[in-house]
């Protein structure tokens, strides 16, 4: 065995372990999460999803899932990455700044009672903690996908939000959390909307 396999099984293992404890610990905050969307999608509002970098391609497979299909098919649902537009991305970042690119699409395209999921491994991303201000000026209520200590972006965060924090301090770990949560959150959505999945009891 060389260093090169020890490093690729320490690798699965660290992830495994981590997977495991986010199975004992984050359940209950990701059904909350996901009757916050539903419950969005059910009144006719929309999904906007943002994201830097690795979380970028988490908001665009999220929003594929929904505007597509997951595993079943079923109607279309209505969720726009602000993360695909390159002329409108580099035209906020050269006329204003790089932090505004998604707080300035959510004042133009969300409106009250849509949701704003974000994800972001550190919660540090100027643009992210801009878009959750953003969302509250218009009315949005934010899922935030994060990790480690959650950072300024679970620091904006209002009441009525919810936090997905993913206990880890290593980003490639983290993003493979994120993955399981999108799915998790797809799986919920689906599970209410094609098999009348059924909220449980007030916490």
């Amino acid at each position: 065995m060389t260093q090169a396999t020890d490093r690729v099984i320490q690798i699965f293992a660290t992830g495994l372990e981590l997977r495991a404890r986010c199975q004992r610990e984050l359940p209950e905050v990701i059904e909350r999460a996901a009757w916050l969307v539903i419950d969005a999608l059910d009144a006719g509002h929309k999904v906007l999803c943002c994201g830097n970098g690795g979380s970028a391609a988490d908001a665009q497979h999220f929003s594929s899932e929904l505007l597509n299909r997951f595993e079943r098919e079923r109607p279309g649902l209505p969720a726009i990455a602000l993360t695909t537009d390159a002329s409108t991305i580099t035209s906020i970042g050269n006329d204003y700044d790089f932090a505004e690119i998604f707080a300035k699409q959510v004042r133009a395209l969300g409106t009250p009672g849509d949701v704003l999921l974000a994800y972001s491994t550190s919660g540090r991303s100027p643009n992210i903690v801009r878009a959750i201000t953003a969302a509250h000026e218009r009315g949005l209520r934010v899922v935030l996908v994060s990790g480690r200590d959650g950072g300024a972006a679970a620091a904006a965060l209002a009441a009525q939000d919810v936090e997905i924090r993913v206990p880890s301090e290593q980003t490639a770990r983290i993003q493979e959390i994120h993955l399981t949560i999108t799915h998790c959150l797809c799986d919920l959505i689906d599970g209410h909307l094609l098999d009348h999945l059924e909220r449980g009891p007030s916490r």
